[in-house]
């Protein structure tokens, strides 16, 4: 997600301004990356740097993070065998889509149509069956599109399937898109250009905004990895 900011000098010598189609944009422009509850579309950690911040390189502020009580998801340009390495060490559940040029060989066919393979950080370390991390894969296919974009492939660290069937975390993938919402309500509800400062950080500003809903919705959320409980790491 990317977010203009007040036309100040201070904030675009620390944030930058993109290009556009004639010079520079008209403001500075900040860059974000989120985590952000599915249920109620509280973000409740965002990293942010300058508009020419790479999305994978802010997530992996974020990853560190998560706990084992959180089921995450994240899309296919936050793949990276470390970034999953990192995240799966703080003990989440993890369901994100990978790349369709990832080796995903099927090990073991399961009852519910998935399949376990092996992730290695590189073809070397495949070749010689080192540094290699288990994980589940589940691929399907949506009706009605008729692009490659109909074609997905989840990869998750759940690997019993009676806990989390294939059906149930592929619908469930697609409760990542709800932090659309959620950053449709900071860029357009809650804020103007003039909030975000390099004094004050983003995620404070829209903390503040969001106290009401929080304290309204927090005694309503699940206990434990309920569809409502979900945290995405995505971006607009």
């Amino acid at each position: 997600m990317t977010l203009d900011v007040g036309d100040t000098s201070a904030n675009e010598e620390h944030f930058g301004r993109p290009g556009a189609s004639r010079g520079s944009s008209a403001f500075p422009q900040i860059r974000c990356v989120a985590l952000a509850e599915c249920g109620t579309h509280v973000l409740f950690d965002i990293a942010q740097g300058p508009c020419t911040s790479s999305e994978a390189e802010l997530a992996d502020q974020l990853i560190p993070h998560l706990v084992p009580e959180m089921l995450c998801l994240a899309d296919r340009n936050f793949w990276s065998y470390a970034r999953w390495r990192l995240a799966a060490s703080t003990g989440a559940s993890l369901v994100w889509r990978v790349k369709k040029n990832l080796i995903l060989p099927c090990e073991k066919r399961l009852r519910d149509g998935s399949y376990l393979s092996t992730i290695y950080p590189s073809a070397k370390d495949r070749r010689n069956a080192r540094h290699g991390i288990k994980v589940r894969v589940i691929e399907y296919e949506i009706d009605g599109l008729e692009s490659e974009e109909s074609i997905y492939r989840l990869v998750t660290n759940i690997l019993d399937t009676k806990s989390a069937p294939a059906l149930e975390l592929a619908a469930l993938y697609h409760e990542r898109w709800e932090i659309e919402n959620a950053f449709d309500e900071l860029k357009v509800h809650l804020r103007g250009r003039d909030v975000v400062f390099i004094t004050k950080p983003l995620f404070g500003s829209f903390r503040l905004s969001r106290a009401d809903k929080r304290n309204m919705d927090v005694k309503n959320l699940p206990t434990k990895n309920a569809p409502g409980d979900t945290a995405g790491v995505v971006t607009g």
